[in-house]
């Protein structure tokens, strides 16, 4: 298979000559940027940087990628695409969006963080998010993504960066990085619920949003993400504190309990549920049992506590729970939320398999606009590979929507 664009054709080998009846590639690049990306270079370009991430070895950097898909001659073109041309990342993201609701339907959002080690201080955003370990810098990027997922699969669709205060507020490293003006300080949870709000405006339907782990304050969090309109199923430590609402359970009138304590003591309601654990392929099948519990979600300053739901689950019957789940979706039955709260395995999972395939991490410049690019263009390459992986069809093109 051979591709031409003027100034010469291009060897088109590796991932995409495996799948040449459909080319993926080529049908999702034609849903996707004719409707984002206004100008025929960019789109051809944006459709090769796609290809070589999926067909790069190693570290999926533009010369890597560029050898992939043409040799030097295409390393300057590519390197343009990413970190000095004019395209926007959010249409082409909202485009994904849309069609990937469309082919595989999520079952929820879930919200993953990615940390990205790095050496040296000059990375936009970089900070001390990483612990510590052999052979592992102390330093990296801390981003949010917001995937699509389903038992079947999860695919990455919107991304935000967090920039700690030090980037912030120092002009120099504004500048130098290209942090767009009127960017403002916010805190990690504040990062995560902002690439939901994110998300929310471009009018897709509002699924649960999974959360696999909670900030200091989880009435915070509730009020953050009820304020968006965003129904939250979020893992909570089995020592936060709940109140029990229900006056025929135990702990009801005790005031704040431990989540450990609160699950513990109503186990004879436990109920089986099967869910599919990714990490042993798509028919790993695991057992666990579920509790629900009616309780107060945690106030927060001067906002009332609201109606919720403890969840508690038992890998082993016969010891304690050993995960704690808070949400605001209580008519649903505990084990649908269970199976909802799962997805946030299978995020993880995807994101550190997957994801490391098609370079997620990969960009090794140091501008805000060109993290966003690379990590837009790998997240259609993700894409790429979940649709032809399952032999999912393509329809017709998605255009991108208004904010």
């Amino acid at each position: 298979m051979s591709a031409t664009f003027p100034g010469g054709a291009w060897a088109d080998p590796g991932w995409a000559a495996l799948h040449e009846s459909t080319d993926v590639v080529a049908e999702l690049s034609a849903a996707l940027f004719p409707g984002a990306l206004r100008r025929k270079d960019q789109r051809w370009w944006a459709e090769q940087y796609v290809r070589g991430l999926l067909r790069a070895d190693g570290r999926k950097s533009v010369r890597r990628i560029a050898s992939a898909v043409g040799g030097g001659a295409a390393e300057q073109s590519l390197h343009h695409l990413i970190s000095a041309s004019t395209w926007t990342w959010t249409p082409v993201r909202e485009a994904l969006a849309h069609h990937l609701q469309e082919v595989v339907p999520p079952t929820a959002w879930v919200v993953q963080p990615m940390v990205i080690p790095k050496v040296g201080e000059h990375s936009v955003g970089v900070g001390r998010h990483v612990a510590p370990g052999p052979g592992r810098p102390d330093n990296g990027q801390q981003a949010f993504g917001l995937w699509f997922a389903s038992e079947r699969s999860s695919a990455p669709v919107n991304w935000r960066l967090h920039l700690p205060g030090g980037w912030l507020r120092d002009p120099e490293r504004r500048r130098r990085a290209e942090i767009p003006d009127g960017t403002a300080e916010e805190t990690l949870e504040e990062c995560a619920a902002a690439v939901v709000r994110d998300t929310l405006r471009w009018g897709l339907p509002r699924l649960p949003v999974v959360l696999g782990a909670t900030g200091p304050d989880p009435g915070a969090t509730f009020r953050r993400y009820q304020a968006a309109g965003a129904p939250l199923l979020v893992r909570i430590p089995g020592s936060a504190p709940v109140t029990v609402r229900e006056p025929s359970l135990p702990g009801f009138g005790a005031g704040p309990l431990s989540a450990q304590r609160v699950t513990d003591s109503v186990r004879a309601l436990r109920r089986p549920v099967r869910w599919t654990d990714p990490s042993g392929g798509q028919e790993s099948v695991r057992h666990s049992l579920v509790v629900g519990v009616p309780v107060v979600l945690p106030r927060t300053g001067e906002h009332r506590g609201r109606p919720g739901l403890l969840l508690g689950e038992w890998s082993d019957p016969g010891r304690p729970p050993t995960e704690f789940w808070l949400t605001d979706l209580e008519g649903t039955p505990p084990p649908v939320l269970l199976r909802l709260a799962k997805l946030a395995r299978r995020a993880a999972w995807d994101c550190a398999t997957t994801g490391s395939e098609v370079g997620l991490r990969d960009f090794v410049g140091r501008s805000f606009n060109g993290w966003h690019r690379h990590t837009t263009l790998a997240s259609v390459a993700y894409a790429a590979r979940v649709l032809a992986d399952a032999d999912y069809g393509v329809p017709e093109p998605v255009e991108a929507h208004s904010a």
